[in-house]
């Protein structure tokens, strides 16, 4: 597919792009921002292409945020490694049924969620503020493991707004982490289901490479610069980024739903 680019369209695709990486690199939720600046500069893009050139942007910044909190941050590898491996078919499947369910499904079940999750987050101060790994058995590791990798991993193949948030959600309650190192954990995971979905998208022809690269450019500065944010500032820092990335998921939701 060829694309009529002007100077306009390309500044305003690669400053979404960097601020995308940041969001990401911080509580997830990119897309969000990504996406629609592709089809209003592109009116003609499918979804499907638009979320495959998506995915092309979004796994390089991940990847450069996910290797900096792994420099810096303890990570439960033992988890992380699993969840990882297991989200790239669970996504890949997701990006597969991608055509075939309507968004307005995932949409309205998506933003009670979400609503869910910042009510949650901000009545429990002291969560996602402390770890006590001693209370984590291996129950819940299996449990975190499995909703990681293959349910969220499915849905981000399939839709994917939130992906980031529902890690870290799934993470902190399950494993009794802070903020940051789930954040950090979902980094890792979210490599696995940016990949899987990637290589379908791929194979479709769904996927713009010249465009997508040079967004990735932009995509893992942003990401590098809100990893060293998040780390230098801490859960506090990502708890509050956490609750006003849920607010703006929400409302952007919302005006696709009924707008």
């Amino acid at each position: 597919m060829e694309l009529a680019l002007d100077a306009i369209d390309v500044a305003g695709l690669m400053t979404v792009a960097a601020a995308a990486g940041w969001v990401d690199a911080v509580v997830g939720g990119g897309g969000l921002l990504l996406i629609p600046a592709l089809l209003l500069s592109f009116p003609q893009l499918s979804p499907a292409v638009a979320l495959g050139t998506n995915k092309l942007t979004a796994i390089t910044g991940t990847a450069v945020a996910a290797v900096t909190y792994a420099r810096r941050t303890k990570l439960p590898r033992s988890v992380a490694v699993p969840a990882a491996l297991l989200a790239v078919p669970a996504a890949g499947c997701g990006a597969l049924a991608a055509s075939e369910v309507p968004a307005d499904w995932f949409r309205p079940v998506v933003m009670a969620l979400l609503v869910a999750v910042a009510v949650f987050v901000a009545m429990r101060p002291k969560f996602g503020a402390l770890q006590d790994t001693d209370i984590v058995t291996r129950r819940r590791r299996l449990t975190a493991i499995a909703i990681a990798g293959c349910g969220i991993g499915f849905y981000d193949g399939v839709f994917g707004p939130g992906t980031g948030t529902f890690l870290i959600l799934v993470f902190t309650g399950l494993l009794s982490l802070e903020f940051l190192q789930s954040s950090a954990l979902a980094k890792m995971v979210n490599v696995g289901t940016n990949l899987g979905a990637l290589i379908v998208f791929a194979l479709q022809g769904q996927v713009l490479w010249l465009l997508g690269a040079a967004m990735a450019v932009c995509n893992v500065v942003g990401a590098a610069v809100g990893a060293r944010t998040a780390l230098r500032r801490g859960s506090g820092f990502v708890r509050i980024v956490l609750i006003v990335a849920v607010t703006g998921m929400v409302l952007k939701l919302g005006f696709d739903q009924f707008g």
